[in-house]
């Protein structure tokens, strides 16, 4: 399966700006120190944000925590995807790797992730 989401930087930055706590529920420190150390945090939270969404399409399911799904790398190091929870159990269950690609643009951030079969 493929998941793809595209979000408005401008959205989520100005929903991050009203309740500063909504960022702990979705991000881990990982994904919150990796942002806060570029120019541009939004951008990279908003890719992260695009990411976790996508990764629930590929798996097909929703009513998840965002939390369960981080992203790792980026940067210098190509993104990959690290499922946590439940999100974890049910990519297990259903012998799924995903894989994920980030990108953003000026205004809007998006990522597209495929569900493949995990190696044995």
């Amino acid at each position: 399966m493929v998941g793809i989401d595209l979000i408005e930087i401008g959205r989520l930055e100005r929903a991050l700006e009203r309740r500063p706590a909504l960022a702990e529920r979705i991000f881990s420190q990982a994904e919150l120190e990796f942002a806060r150390a570029r120019a541009h945090p939004a951008q990279h939270l908003a890719t992260r944000f695009a990411a976790k969404e996508a990764a629930l399409k590929a798996l097909g399911i929703g009513g998840l925590r965002l939390h369960e799904v981080e992203v790792v790398g980026g940067g210098d190091q190509p993104p990959r995807l690290e499922l946590h929870g439940r999100a974890a159990a049910i990519a297990a269950q259903r012998s799924v790797a995903l894989e994920v690609s980030l990108t953003h643009a000026r205004e809007v951030a998006g990522a597209v992730v495929v569900a493949r079969p995990a190696a044995p």
